[in-house]
């Protein structure tokens, strides 16, 4: 018999390669499906945000369309930070929920529809006629606008005979937004002479222009303007020329490639939101700058900004290296005339802080020397995200993903995991998570334990509190009492997911990872390390933040 759950499963596996979650009454016949028909993988997570955000990072990591699945109502409304995270973060991803019967609501049901759409997602419900079909328009809905998507299978539906599964059609999907008519043809042109004119040319690059497959054009631009680049958080290694890069801007930048970026006389932004982080709370550019930025909205996303063109980030910059090949654009030279690499160095602190404790940022750039070359770095959200930004270099945006930060959630860290050992099979996969998050996510510590195994990494930021609520509360006179946490032995807890955990209170116990990183991954543990790190050493983007609202 072909059930409901099966069409839905047979349309899904022609657009995915796996799915994470968890199994309950809802889509039980779903996951049966899945395993007994398709070559879809499944991995379980132990958390049903889990799954989410498990997905979540197996796109972000380079996967392709993310899919998850919970069962309906508790199971279903345990993802929504999760997918509240997504839909900020403009992840495409189908989630297949378990719904109430056609017949009506039960006693513990909830209006998931509602829910869904609460925080930003569509829903479209499958029926026993229509199943593939439904399946179809939910998976061009997310690839179109670059969103999730709620796939629901109603509790009496699911295991209906729906006969023979139905050859789905391809999803229709809308080409790359182009530059088209005079009026983009005109902001070209005037582009390409602002940066050909410039003395100070600079590129700003985000993970827009990462999805648009801008690098090659952005670094032909470069080549021909002498600019000097830089990138987003979420954008950082997209440039081919790493001697000419100030790193990244805004609250995780190095003070002195930001007075660079601030001597710039003319500056593109390719992909980039320019938000209040990336911006500096409005100081990143000059009051001379004139700031030109190339994006999908449908205008410019900051006031800064001075003319703005609207199309697909490397389509737009293509037309702009073509451009100033045909005016014979020669390189300004100021790229030459500054060190990049030291303007871009951080300080790197004391072993010890005041209190006795670790300096994060000291042993956050040892664990950048020690790191495996061959890395995806998943971050949680917290006080400590800076650390990894400012001192763990990745080799291009795929290989750096935070997870929580777009919502402004904490506690999404280990189960990031899952997704990017599943998208990057061959590559050590390295969590940075805060204390606070950590307890928050424990449940899935397993999950990453048993995916990542020799290939996983996590490193706890742990401080004995929620360090962003002190810096910024009890700085204010505000009770500390409750922004505290029991000192917690995050090394034992690994020990008894089966994995290998250590206490870091020098940076001489970081000789462990050294040595874990020369071993191979098949004859090495899953590896955590616990730093009891200073809470009084703030990171440089959390005193932008403290000086915003003082």
């Amino acid at each position: 018999m072909s059930t409901v759950s099966a069409h839905v499963a047979a349309a899904l596996s022609g657009h995915i390669d796996h799915v994470f979650g968890v199994m309950g009454n809802g889509n039980a016949y779903f996951l049966d499906a899945l395993e007994r028909s398709t070559r879809v993988g499944f991995t379980a997570v132990r958390h049903e945000a889990g799954g989410v955000v498990a997905a979540d990072a197996y796109h972000r990591a380079g996967g392709g369309l993310a899919a998850a699945t919970a069962t309906y109502g508790a199971g279903f409304t345990n993802t929504l930070t999760a997918l509240a995270e997504a839909v900020q973060a403009h992840v495409p991803l189908i989630l297949v929920v378990g719904d109430e019967p056609t017949s009506g609501r039960r006693p513990w049901g909830v209006d998931q529809i509602a829910l869904a759409s609460a925080v930003g997602a569509r829903t479209y419900t499958v029926g026993r006629t229509d199943a593939a079909a439904t399946t179809i328009i939910a998976i061009e809905h997310a690839l179109t606008y670059r969103v999730p998507t709620v796939l629901a299978i109603p509790y009496d539906v699911a295991a209906l005979d729906a006969g023979p599964a139905p050859e789905p059609p391809a999803p229709r999907l809308p080409a790359p937004v182009a530059p088209a008519g005079p009026f983009a043809a005109q902001a070209i042109r005037d582009a390409a002479a602002a940066l050909a004119a410039a003395k100070r040319p600079l590129l700003l690059a985000g993970r827009g222009a990462w999805l648009a497959g801008a690098g090659a054009a952005l670094g032909a631009i470069a080549d021909a303007t002498g600019a000097l680049t830089a990138s987003t958080a979420l954008g950082r290694g997209i440039f081919p020329r790493a001697e000419f890069d100030l790193g990244v801007t805004g609250g995780f930048g190095a003070e002195k490639a930001m007075q660079l970026i601030a001597e710039a006389d003319v500056a593109v932004v390719f992909g980039a939101s320019l938000n209040q982080f990336t911006m500096r709370f409005g100081a990143l550019f000059a009051p001379g700058t004139r700031v030109i930025q190339v994006d999908l909205a449908v205008a410019a996303t900051h006031p800064h900004v001075g003319a703005y063109i609207r199309g697909a980030a490397g389509l737009v910059a293509a037309a702009i290296a073509e451009a100033l090949d045909t005016i014979d654009a020669a390189p300004s030279g100021w790229r030459e005339s500054v060190d990049a690499a030291s303007a871009r160095t951080y300080d790197a602190g004391d072993e010890l802080a005041p209190d006795g404790r670790l300096d994060p940022r000291s042993a956050a750039q040892r664990i950048g020397e020690l790191l495996p070359e061959d890395r995806v770095v998943v971050s949680d959200g917290g006080h400590f995200i800076g650390w990894a930004n400012m001192y763990w270099p990745v080799a291009s945006p795929d290989r750096m993903m935070m997870i929580g930060t777009a919502f402004q959630s904490i506690g999404l860290g280990f189960a990031s995991v899952p997704g990017a050992a599943r998208a990057r099979p061959d590559a050590t996969i390295v969590l940075t998570t805060g204390d606070g998050g950590g307890l928050m996510a424990l449940a899935d510590l397993e999950s990453a334990v048993r995916t990542a195994a020799g290939r996983g990494l996590a490193v706890v930021w742990n401080d004995a509190a929620y360090g962003a609520e002190v810096n910024l509360y009890g700085l204010k006179g505000l009770a500390e009492g409750p922004m505290l946490i029991p000192q917690v032995d995050f090394a034992e807890v690994a020990r008894g997911f089966g994995a290998e955990g250590v206490v870091v209170r020098t940076l001489a116990d970081l000789e462990r990872l050294a040595e874990w990183t020369r071993t191979p991954a098949s004859e090495r543990p899953f590896l955590l390390l616990d730093l009891r790190i200073s809470g009084r050493v703030i990171a440089p983007y959390q005193q932008e933040i403290i000086r915003v609202n003082s």
